[in-house]
């Protein structure tokens, strides 16, 4: 297990080492070009006795008796006890320059007690954004994953059946106006923000138009105007834009996450020369109780005495190991290896590195 790190630190180290050109559409965003989330209450029906209790949720009896109403079913002061039917949210995004009539995916989620949503029915839901207009209607039958099993005095879950997707299930009605064919400039947005890689961005746009068109605003800015351009289609420059490849460039990072042991080294991470030395320390304790009984027709009493034994074990390290300083990512994990160490006792070395300022990168605890 300790090998894990070095032997896939030394697979990657050839294909991190030469940076390779990467699309600015990889890169960035562009400003304005994004989608919209939508959202929705709506009913699901069908379920096989795996809907809400109408008890626990009285909201999706009167969501049942307004829908059934509007079909022009009377169900005024009638008691509605199906377990057939349940609530959910449903939720979706529009795309950017969606039409009307294009369809796209939801996501629905029970907010009551059902159980699964296993073979359901999602009933016609309009779907808002946050300006409170109705862009999309869904419905459709949904497929959820996972099974629920139970009995009188048991029950096994596998998976997530109270949620679920239905593929194509929603319909665009509105669209969101956008102009885009009259726009003058745009904002590309990096995802990771760098002045190098934004600087970079910005000169290959410029070698490649021939002309200055882009400005660099900030790391995580660049500008690009089309009036230099003359009468173009903003939409081809984009195209021819997003195609160019640049080298990006990054902050030096470890990641750590705490719940799993998981750490991720970046290629980039140097260490000043330092010495670690790891060791550990158990303390084990454990009760034996002894039970003392009298003599047969003995007076007396049976009495519990305590037993308990302890142990204390200082494992030994191996002494101090040295890393070397300015190493690259293969010197540095072949260096912690050395110490014998598991991935969570590592985190530990990796942390009092970085306190001791010998770690030069951003340390990133989760």
């Amino acid at each position: 297990m300790r090998r894990v790190l070095a032997i896939i630190a030394m697979a990657l180290l050839p294909v991190i080492a030469a940076a390779a050109p990467v699309r600015v559409k990889d890169l960035a965003d562009f400003d304005g070009v994004r989608g919209n989330d939508l959202v929705g209450y709506g009913l699901v029906v069908g379920l096989d006795g795996t809907g809400d209790g109408f008890r626990n949720a009285p909201f999706t009896e009167e969501l049942l008796a307004g829908l059934l109403e509007r079909l022009g079913v009377n169900v005024t002061d009638e008691a509605l006890r199906s377990r057939n039917v349940a609530a959910v949210v449903v939720t979706a995004t529009l795309p950017p320059f969606a039409r009307s009539g294009s369809r796209i995916d939801v996501g629905v989620s029970t907010i009551g007690d059902a159980k699964s949503l296993l073979g359901g029915t999602l009933v016609m839901t309009p779907l808002k954004a946050a300006d409170g207009n109705i862009y999309a209607v869904a419905q459709g039958s949904i497929i959820a994953s996972g099974a629920s099993v139970e009995g009188e005095a048991a029950r096994v879950v596998e998976g997530v059946p109270t949620s679920g997707k239905i593929p194509v299930g929603a319909r665009v009605e509105r669209e969101v106006e956008f102009d885009f064919a009259g726009i003058e400039n745009i904002r590309i947005a990096l995802r990771n923000a760098d002045f190098t890689t934004a600087t970079r961005i910005e000169d290959a746009i410029n070698r490649d138009f021939d002309r200055r068109l882009a400005v660099t605003q900030d790391s995580g800015t660049v500008m690009v105007e089309f009036r230099q351009l003359g009468d173009v289609n903003p939409a081809r420059v984009l195209g021819r834009i997003e195609n160019l490849t640049v080298e990006p460039e990054d902050r030096a990072k470890v990641v750590i996450d705490h719940k799993s042991g998981t750490i991720v080294i970046g290629e980039r991470v140097r260490i000043s020369r330092v010495a670690v030395s790891q060791g550990a320390l158990t303390l084990q304790v454990s009760e034996a109780p002894m039970v003392s009984q009298p003599n047969p027709f003995a007076r007396g009493e049976t009495v519990t005495v305590p037993r308990t034994v302890a142990e204390l074990r200082n494992e030994p390290g191996i002494g101090f190991a040295e890393v070397a300083g300015e190493t690259s990512l293969s010197d540095l994990v072949e260096g912690l290896n050395a110490l014998g160490v598991r991935p969570r006792e590592m985190i530990d070395i990796l942390k009092s590195i970085h306190a001791a300022g010998a770690l030069h990168a951003d340390l990133i605890v989760e």
